[in-house]
């Protein structure tokens, strides 16, 4: 499995069949597409604005307000490009930004005027403009194709020749064709792109990240994970870099904020760009990620930390340049050990062997779906079994390069030269002039959490679980370097990055990409190591992985058009980054017996929180000296007597729901979605009303900080905010 079957498969996992139960009424769990709003029964849960107020095609709507950025949501909330979003998908441009002298991660940022705003380096803004389903053209030029290598490799170039075709007609967008429901269903999206993002507000470390890991993934949380950007654009309206003459961006729609709030047992709804849920698929892969991707990935995460926190912990500068590195890693750890968690503690593979048997009872039961079907969950099942043959191979290759930045780079350079080999030499020149800017752009970026001491143990670790695999799961570059014990594996990774110029990122940026010639001289035993491992995945890896795939792509088609059919029910898709919808209700739950989980948390939490001493509940001083005088102003709850700080809610999120705008039955701003609580990391596999909560940051809380606590006028006058 390479990383793209692997992503493939994360998509192959599960949809769970069960009644869910809501105070209006039982939607189908799920993120509802733009396309499919009508089916969220929105009036009937008590929506009080029309559904064309959220999304109307050739008029302005709520849609117009919401931006993905980055790898989070966030929205527009000024009429001058002034967006909201969390503290944590600004993290790594505040990282960034942020030098041992000027530590804007710890101390926060604030621009008092509009022209101290500073580049968010690393982000873009991505407004949807328009969607198409585009699955008649995709699937009817793979119609009577048998061959799975042929069937994804031609769903593939039919897919980015209608993203080609739609930029070339209008080349202010972006484009790409999204699957909806693997093998089955795809639409075209458009995207305008915007890439001057500055920062404007980020709270202080100890508000935005309050709690630190040990809160991560809970509830109760009194985290202020929120921070504000701002859009710009050149004079003329186009998008283009940062630059000092733009000018901020002027939305079509930017949303309202209620700073009221809202009580238990309100209506609200998100807008956003959901990552990945994989609810539509049978049996055999929740087994791939409760027996083995899950326990391999959290505990690589947490040796990887071990390493970056060792190197940082007396180089305040260093420890700046891994911290986006170790937040990312700290996140994931937890969100899967959560995962297996849940997996393991409502058997989700048993449940799902049962309806899987079901689905085989019907099929068989049924003849005039014998012919199309007769050999379907059979066929899952063999290739399934051929997916588990070489499971740990394949996790190690999806893992290996993002684990090694040296190693990264390596791979980066070979990418490079072996796409000039493809063209004509007379034409390599020209390749090589018009590519050397992405490329140099791209080793910035990598080299930035480049350590020499985290590399070599990490790189180490890698080599020794390779040499220990047996059977089909071996790999004969690593074979070839007969490490006996993981001292050998140290000394090889030692010596191997030691004797490489790849540690030299000037000497690459200025000597070796300097010129065709210089590039294609350079030597280097890393770059060797990395070639040899690239052509064995070519050579005797990647045309079984390709044929895998397409296998996946049809037999995960007939899986959901058949399941369709047994349950007489058309299913959401799968969240897949694209634009959706989701509500729910603020609501408490009892995560274990005679417990119960209030949906509000306030300023007093957080104090006493920080009164045991231990660091990662630290709180800027101001909030105690506010909150004993009392002096909470209009962003106070009356029946909490406090200032609200974190809210639940039983919505469907997940990653990628981060920045979200919480909105109200009126379409109003009151908080914004940054997490979810422990038991709830399954949602990407199972969403249950019972156990399903999500955690956002209230807008009342934001409000006093940048009120009481940051004196952010400029943010307040922004919104609207009378103070």
């Amino acid at each position: 499995m390479t990383a793209s079957l692997t992503k493939k498969i994360a998509v192959c996992v599960l949809f769970i069949v069960s009644a869910f139960q809501f105070a209006a009424i039982a939607p189908e769990e799920g993120m509802f597409p733009l396309s499919d709003l009508d089916r969220a029964g929105l009036r009937e849960a008590g929506l009080k604005i029309s559904e064309k107020d959220i999304y109307n095609p050739g008029d302005v709507s709520l849609i117009d307000a919401l931006v993905r950025v980055g790898g989070c949501s966030g929205s527009f909330v000024s009429p001058e490009g002034l967006i909201i979003t969390n503290h944590h998908c600004a993290f790594s441009a505040v990282q960034l930004a942020s030098t041992p002298e000027q530590d804007y991660l710890t101390q926060g940022f604030m621009a008092a005027r509009r022209d101290m705003e500073i580049e968010a380096q690393g982000l873009t803004i991505r407004i949807t403009v328009g969607y198409e389903d585009v699955s008649d053209q995709v699937l009817g030029a793979v119609a009577g194709v048998t061959d799975p290598v042929e069937r994804i490799n031609r769903i593939q170039t039919v897919s980015r020749a209608i993203a080609r075709s739609a930029m070339d007609s209008d080349p202010t967008i972006d484009a790409a064709v999204s699957e909806m429901f693997i093998g089955k269903s795809y639409v075209l999206f458009k995207y305008r792109t915007i890439e001057d993002v500055r920062l404007v507000y980020v709270p202080s470390q100890n508000i935005g990240e309050f709690g630190g890991d040990t809160d991560n993934w809970e509830w109760p949380r009194h985290t202020g994970d929120y921070a504000f950007l701002r859009a710009y654009v050149a004079p003329d309206g186009s998008s283009a870099p940062y630059a000092k003459e733009n000018v901020p961006y002027q939305p079509e729609k930017h949303l309202k904020i209620n700073p009221n709030g809202v009580d238990d047992e309100d209506l609200v709804f998100i807008l956003g760009y959901p990552g990945r849920t994989f609810r539509h698929r049978p049996a055999q892969f929740i087994k791939y990620q409760e027996q083995y991707l899950l326990p391999y990935v959290s505990e690589l995460n947490d040796f990887m930390n071990q390493q970056m926190v060792a190197a940082g912990a007396e180089d305040r500068a260093l420890e700046l340049r891994l911290a986006t590195r170790i937040k990312r890693n700290a996140n994931v750890m937890k969100n899967y050990r959560g995962k297996m968690k849940g997996l393991r503690n409502i058997d989700l593979v048993e449940t799902k062997k049962q309806e899987d048997a079901a689905l085989a009872a019907f099929i068989r039961d049924n003849p005039s779906l014998q012919g199309q079907y007769g050999t379907l969950m059979a066929d899952i099942d063999a290739l399934y079994d051929q997916i588990f043959s070489d499971v740990y191979r394949e996790m190690w290759l999806g893992q290996i390069y993002n684990s090694s930045n040296l190693l990264q780079v390596a791979h980066l350079l070979h990418d490079f030269r072996t796409a000039l080999e493809r063209v004509d030499p007379t034409a390599r020149e020209r390749m090589f002039e018009r590519n050397r800017e992405n490329v140099e752009s791209a080793l910035e970026r990598i080299y930035t959490s480049y350590h020499r001491d985290v590399d070599v143990p990490i790189l180490a670790r890698m080599l020794y679980d390779a040499s220990q695999f047996k059977g089909e799961n071996k790999l004969r570059t690593i074979e070839s370097l007969n490490l006996r014990n993981e001292e050998e594996a140290l000394n090889f990774a030692r010596q191997l990055i030691d004797g490489s110029s790849l540690t030299d990122h000037a000497y690459l940026a200025d000597q070796v990409l300097a010129s065709l010639s210089s590039f294609y001289a350079f030597s280097d035993p890393l770059l060797e190591f990395e070639r040899s491992l690239a052509q064995e995945i070519a050579a005797h890896i990647k045309p079984e992985q390709d044929r895998r795939e397409g296998q996946l792509n049809k037999l995960m088609g007939d899986y959901v058009n058949v399941k369709e059919q047994f349950l007489k029910k058309d299913f959401v898709p799968d969240a897949n980054s694209t634009l959706r919808l989701t509500y729910g209700y603020i609501r408490g739950y009892s995560p274990r017996d005679a417990t119960y989980m209030r949906p509000f948390t306030t300023v007093r939490g957080l104090i006493e929180k920080g009164a045991g001493g231990d660091p990662v509940y630290d709180y800027p001083a101001a909030i105690r000296e506010r909150w004993e005088a009392r002096d909470f102003g209009p962003y106070i709850k009356e029946d909490l007597g406090d200032v609200p700080v974190n809210i639940l809610y039983d919505m469907d999120t997940t990653g990628g729901n981060s920045g979200s705008p919480i909105m109200n039955a009126y379409g109003e701003l009151i908080g914004v979605n940054f997490d979810r609580a422990y038991d709830a990391t399954i949602n990407d596999f199972a969403w249950n009303q019972s156990y399903s909560r999500s955690i956002r940051v209230d807008i009342r809380f934001v409000l006093w900080v940048a009120d009481k606590i940051g004196g952010a006028h400029l943010i307040l006058d922004g919104l609207g905010i009378r103070r």
